[in-house]
Formats: structure tokens, sequence, C-alpha cells
């Protein structure tokens, strides 16, 4: 049965972005040992043009073969006319306000995200990427079957959390621990 990986960038103290959850001052700690690592990894977890930018977009898929955003996470992109970010993904993006992605590729969820996510691990294929943000990985907790947490060297102090959830005690178990010169740590758990 397929997961879902909860693939996520944090701060020390758990935060995922600033307030509105903005998090491009992650990137500054992003060197060429993390490049390579994510390069032979996960090249999935890359939106498609970067892909191409770095001459990857030939890689298979490793880990994934579908991703799942909420909106906020989604709507990034759009500015920049990235209405297709992971067109080597299965791609769904969860909304109740938007009726129809702009690609046919994206396919928008607006009911019961819980229940398509367990429709979604009965498939066949490579694990599910739960790529953000809060507010999904809140409603979908529960369904989470791996966390796979990147560790930036910075303290935010106050930001958007790492999922939007009520109080509850989820154990995990540690699976793995990989750190990088530049001080991320990317640290994995399974369910218990």
């Amino acid at each position: 049965m397929r997961k879902l990986s909860y693939l996520i960038a944090t701060s020390i103290d758990g935060f995922i972005g600033d307030v509105d959850g903005e998090a491009e001052f992650f990137t500054k700690y992003v060197d060429e040992e993390f490049l390579a690592y994510g390069f032979a990894e996960m090249p999935e977890a890359l939106p498609t043009f970067a892909r191409r930018h770095f001459g990857i977009d030939d890689r298979p898929n490793r880990r994934y073969d579908t991703v799942l955003m909420g909106r906020g996470t989604y709507e990034v992109g759009l500015p920049q006319g990235l209405t297709s970010p992971y067109a080597h993904l299965k791609q769904y993006v969860v909304s109740r306000s938007i009726e129809k992605a702009p690609e046919p590729e994206v396919e928008v969820i607006a009911g019961d995200v819980a229940a398509k996510v367990r429709e979604l691990k009965q498939q066949d294929g490579l694990d599910i990427w739960l790529c953000g943000g809060a507010d999904l990985a809140g409603q979908l907790v529960d369904e989470i079957d791996e966390l796979v947490i990147k560790t930036y060297p910075c303290f935010l102090g106050s930001g958007m959390p790492l999922a939007k959830a009520g109080f509850g005690i989820r154990e995990f178990a540690l699976e793995a621990v990989r750190s990088f010169g530049s001080g991320v740590v990317i640290t994995t758990y399974g369910r218990e």
C-alpha cells in the first residue's frame, strides 16, 4: 500500500514559513551537498521548471508519483505562470474556492480529502507527497504515514506551524537522520 509522506521544510522551532507562509529564506541554506542529495534521492520534489534548469528532468521518480498540495501552496507559482508546477507527477490541489484548475493535469479536490487520500493509497504506484501546507497537514494528520522533515538552522520565533492540527499525541518512530555541512538536517519518521 502506498504511503502519504509529509515532506516539508521547517525552522528549528517548527515553522514552515512566516505568518503568511513565505519561506524563500530557507534557500540560503541550500548548498551543493544538499542539492546533490536531493537530485539523487528525491528528484521529483523539485518543480518541473527546476528539474529542467538543473538538467535532471530525465531522472525517474524515486519516491513519489503523486503530489497533494493545498490552495495556498499551489497559488504561490501562479503569478509566474506555473499552473502545472509538478508536471512529472499526478497533481492534486485541495481547495473549496478553486472550482477548476487552469491545467487539465491538475485535479481539484473540494470534498473529503481524507477519503480521497485513502483511495489513492489503495492504488498502485509510488508514494504520495504531501507538499503543503499547514492547514492541509492538519486535516490529514491522521492519514500521514511518514514525516520527512528538513530542518533548517534558523529560529523564527513565530510563523506558520508545521501543521494546524488539534492537540493529540500521534506517535512516530525515527527511521533516519541525515545532516549536511550547511546545518540542514533531514529526519525521517514512520507511523508506529
